[in-house]
């Protein structure tokens, strides 16, 4: 099942998508945010191109786990999308997400390059999704009974 991921930002939106078996997640880059309507029907557009039967949206706890103004306005955010969309949206913690997509960022980084604007967004949504996937496969193959 291929997924589209979500990292919400106040200018940007990060967006990654999984491969067709939902195994490897990649960026694909960044949707300027605008207004609700257009930041939606530019999310429907990626999950009709992609072909996605699921969006990951995610949901930045604070580092206790607890649920903070941002992640109460994401969730008011992922309710109204899924209320546009044919596929179920799903919340998926987002902690630590950005730093580790600096740090990828940083470790192949060709030096002197810089970074294109978005390119960490985009990062921390593949590394989001990636932990979604490597969850749901986890459960897969190790049911809870």
């Amino acid at each position: 099942m291929r997924v589209l991921a979500l990292d919400l930002g106040e200018r940007r939106i990060g967006v990654a998508v999984s491969d067709p078996t939902g195994t490897v997640a990649r960026p694909v880059g960044v949707v300027e945010r605008r207004s609700r309507a257009e930041d939606f029907a530019a999310i429907a557009r990626l999950v009709a191109e992609y072909g996605a039967e699921r969006v990951v949206v995610g949901r930045p706890l604070t580092l206790r786990g607890e649920v903070g103004p941002q992640a109460r306005w994401v969730e008011a955010y992922a309710r109204a999308l899924a209320e546009t969309l044919p596929v179920p949206v799903e919340l998926w913690d987002e902690r630590y997400t950005t730093v580790v997509a600096q740090e990828i960022l940083e470790t192949t980084r060709r030096p002197g390059k810089r970074r294109r604007r978005g390119e960490v967004d985009a990062v921390a949504a593949a590394v989001l999704l990636q932990g979604f996937l490597e969850t749901c496969r986890e459960r897969e193959n190790n049911p809870v009974f």
